[in-house]
C-alpha cells in the first residue's frame, strides 16, 4: 500500500485509467468478434457494417494507445481482407 498521499493519489488514477483501458479493448474485441462472426456465416451485408463500427473501436483504441499503430492496421486490413473473400 502506498504511504504517501501522493503515491495514493497516482494509485486512483491509475486505478481509473485501467478501469478505461479495460474498458476501451473489451469493446474493440467485442466488435472484432462479431464480425468475424458475420464473416464465418457467411452474411456479407452484416459483415460489412460490424466492419465500420470495429474499424472505428480499433481507431479510438489507437488514438488512445491501446494498440499500436502497426497492430491496428494488421487487424483492420485482415478483417477487410476477410469479408472481401465473401
Amino acid at each position: 500500500m502506498p504511504n504517501t498521499t501522493s503515491a495514493k493519489k497516482a494509485l486512483r488514477q491509475s486505478k481509473r485509467k485501467n478501469a478505461m483501458n479495460v474498458r476501451i479493448k473489451n469493446s474493440y474485441k467485442k466488435a472484432v468478434k462479431e464480425t468475424v462472426k458475420f464473416v464465418s456465416e457467411n452474411d456479407k451485408e452484416k459483415a460489412k457494417e460490424m466492419l465500420k463500427t470495429a474499424m472505428k473501436k480499433i481507431d479510438k483504441a489507437t488514438k488512445k494507445n491501446i494498440l499500436k499503430k502497426n497492430t491496428a492496421s494488421r487487424k483492420k486490413s485482415r478483417l477487410a481482407r476477410a469479408i472481401n473473400k465473401l
